[in-house]
């Protein structure tokens, strides 16, 4: 699992939006509940103390609220979140509500970010 760009500048509805913590490679099962589609399954991509992106099959529209379920290497998370994004099949998913999720979240991604830093510094050359 690696930490990914800590700035990316994208575009969720016309806006321009900065993200201001690191991505870090996630893929586990996510199940996505939406008023308009019922309950949708996919699979994450990554993830950050904000939101999380996912692959989904089936079209979910911008800006809705939709409750997400998946699992961390720490527990179970579920927790709201709005659609900001959609590229393809790829959907960006910024948390809402919930302060016990986001203690998950947040610890999951610290605990990445050390697994990350050690990968990297396992793999650099000596100088």
């Amino acid at each position: 699992m690696k930490a990914q760009d800590q700035s990316t500048t994208g575009s969720a509805s016309g806006l321009g939006v900065t993200r201001h913590e690191p991505r870090f490679k996630l893929e586990v099962d996510i199940s996505i509940r939406t008023r308009s589609c019922g309950v949708l399954a996919g699979y994450t991509v990554d993830i950050s103390e904000s939101g999380i992106s996912a692959m989904l099959k089936i079209e979910v529209p911008l800006s809705e609220i939709v409750e997400l379920g998946f699992i961390l290497p720490i527990g179970r998370v579920n927790i709201s979140a709005m659609v900001r994004q959609r590229d393809a099949f790829r959907y960006g998913f910024q948390f809402i509500g919930s302060d016990a999720a986001h203690d998950v979240i947040r610890s999951t991604c610290r605990q990445l970010a050390v697994e990350q830093t050690l990968l990297h510094d396992e793999a650099a050359p000596p100088h």
